[in-house]
């Protein structure tokens, strides 16, 4: 079985195994995905869903985020991690969306990727889920999982992982697949304890590239 052929069984298996995956990150208007996914570096999914509520209780909108005291939001989203770096971020990324974008998120990759504290992984993140373009969301499920699976070889580094994703996934893919990756990551193909491998979908056809 080649790369490709692969990766096309690799896409349908996850999407009968999760045929309702989509992103873990709760939000309601682009902007806050957008703050969501800065928060969500080096913290779980759930505790940014928890936090980002009582962010939004006291600056409800871009404006009152690009307005609000930095330190004030470096202490609501403590409890995520790095709250200093995120909440400079936060506070800088608000402005550039107000007096650049006109409270818009630009959809344009490159454009998005300019924005501070934005990186690749959350620039496809927001083109796919945002702007339904195609995607490849590199996080560390992603990257564990492709390489035990076989579909890379060794490639850890993100940015290299999503450019050989790119020549194997149906750009259509690209968003769903990466989310359906996220759900196996964390219920199945585990990367703090040995991987499930006795009920995964996957079995027969895993390279287990990286298993120990």
């Amino acid at each position: 079985m080649t790369k490709e052929e692969l990766t096309l069984e690799v896409i349908e298996r996850l999407r009968k195994e999760y045929p309702d995956a989509g992103c873990t990150l709760d939000y309601d208007q682009a902007w806050k995905l957008l703050v969501s996914v800065r928060l969500a570096a080096q913290c779980t999914d759930a505790r940014v869903n928890v936090v980002v509520e009582d962010l939004y209780a006291k600056y409800p909108d871009i404006n009152a985020l690009a307005e609000a005291d930095v330190e004030d939001i470096e202490r609501i989203v403590r409890p995520c991690g790095l709250g200093k770096s995120k909440a400079r971020d936060i506070s800088a990324c608000m402005k550039m969306l107000r007096d650049t974008y006109g409270g818009n998120i630009p959809k344009d990759f490159n454009a998005i990727l300019k924005l501070p504290g934005v990186g690749r992984k959350s620039a496809n993140l927001i083109m796919g889920d945002v702007f339904g373009e195609p995607a490849i969301v590199t996080d560390t499920h992603c990257i564990r999982l492709v390489n035990r699976i076989g579909l890379v070889d060794g490639i850890k580094e993100p940015k290299k992982v999503e450019m050989a994703l790119w020549k194997l996934v149906p750009p259509e893919e690209g968003s769903d697949f990466c989310h359906r990756l996220v759900f196996h990551g964390r219920d199945v193909c585990t990367a703090r304890t040995k991987p499930h491998c006795e009920r995964c979908c996957l079995q027969d056809i895993c390279g287990k590239h990286g298993v120990e």
